[in-house]
């Protein structure tokens, strides 16, 4: 799997993002919280990212925030595997470093993977 984020791996649409609402199952770890759903067509893995526009009012700091999350989900999305869509929610009121970020990540796409099995 490359190191990159294509459009195909994001999630979009009414439907797809309903359907996480309804039928998703909840995990979180850290700063991350998330809803998935498991996919029967075993393409590869898509994600959502949102940080509450009620904790940030500034957009600068949300789009900082979801770089960051992506850029660790990115990175690390050889530990998932395929046929997942997640949706990632952060949770703190203060913007945390990177690193706090990578590490949260990686103990969440963790937790997931031995989920699945």
């Amino acid at each position: 799997m490359e190191a990159s984020l294509p459009k195909s791996e994001r999630i979009c649409g009414k439907t797809a993002v309903a359907a996480l609402f309804e039928h998703g199952k909840h995990a979180g770890a850290g700063c991350l919280h998330s809803r998935y759903i498991l996919r029967e067509d075993g393409e590869c893995s898509r994600i959502l990212v949102s940080v509450p526009k009620r904790l940030f009012k500034r957009a600068v700091k949300r789009n900082l925030l979801k770089r960051r999350i992506r850029e660790s989900y990115r990175r690390q999305k050889a530990l998932l595997g395929p046929g997942v869509d997640i949706l990632f929610v952060y949770t703190p009121k203060e913007v945390l470093p990177y690193d706090t970020i990578y590490a949260d990540m990686t103990a969440l796409l963790s937790s997931l993977s031995s989920a699945r099995v």
